[in-house]
């Protein structure tokens, strides 16, 4: 079931909002970004989506709610898409047609099971650099009429970093297809779809605990 034990669950954005521009070729950035060291499902995210060619960074409550949905409880289920499904189930297709978005992370964590507790695992770009992670977003309008808008990221095979961990990880978009990722007028499935795949394990390393107070041991 897609929801909060799927991955990904808990993610890190604390690079500054000039970095983030620059990197993502942002036009516009009409919100507050929202930052931390452990952003959870149901709290407010920030992504790059395309607006009349443009990039812009909007504010999503993580979690999808579709367009259709009588309770907006089902967006607890919703936090992650399966990418092997995405362009089929209700909850996504349509949002997967035409309302694709990329979440900003520096990056994410997942949990090791270690006797009976479980220890927290950070995973990042060896670079440092900030990062995109695949989503879609959705608005949906309330009993009194108030205009809710929400996302989901999207996750797919683990890669050889994180298999022995989880067997899911986020989908990461690769920084030259972030803009075919974005652009209003693609709607190729073939071509979608192809994008969300493992990201390479070498540019890839974690560390152990929660940040800013990382453990050097693995």
């Amino acid at each position: 079931m897609e929801g909060y034990l799927i991955m990904c669950g808990r993610f890190v954005l604390v690079t500054d909002l000039s970095k983030i521009v620059h990197h993502f070729n942002i036009q516009n950035v009409s919100v507050d970004i929202k930052t931390g060291w452990n952003i959870s499902p149901g709290q407010h995210i920030s992504a790059v989506i395309q607006q009349n060619g443009q990039n812009i960074i909007e504010s999503y409550l993580w979690g999808l709610i579709p367009s259709w949905a009588k309770d907006p409880s089902i967006g607890h289920k919703l936090i992650n898409a399966r990418a092997e499904t995405i362009n089929k189930k209700p909850s996504f297709r349509s949002a997967f047609k035409k309302r694709r978005c990329i979440i900003i992370v520096d990056g994410f964590y997942e949990w090791k099971t270690d006797g009976k507790q479980k220890v927290p695992l950070y995973f990042y770009f060896k670079s440092g650099e900030p990062f995109g992670l695949a989503g879609l977003h959705e608005s949906w309008m309330s009993p009194d009429q108030k205009q809710v808008n929400t996302c989901t990221i999207i996750t797919t095979d683990a890669n050889s970093l994180i298999s022995s961990i989880h067997d899911r990880m986020p989908v990461i978009i690769p920084k030259e297809l972030e803009q075919t990722w974005l652009k209003e007028n693609i709607e190729d499935k073939s071509l979608l779809l192809s994008i969300l795949k493992p990201y390479s394990a070498n540019e890839m390393d974690y560390k152990v605990g929660m940040g800013p107070n990382f453990t050097e041991d693995k």
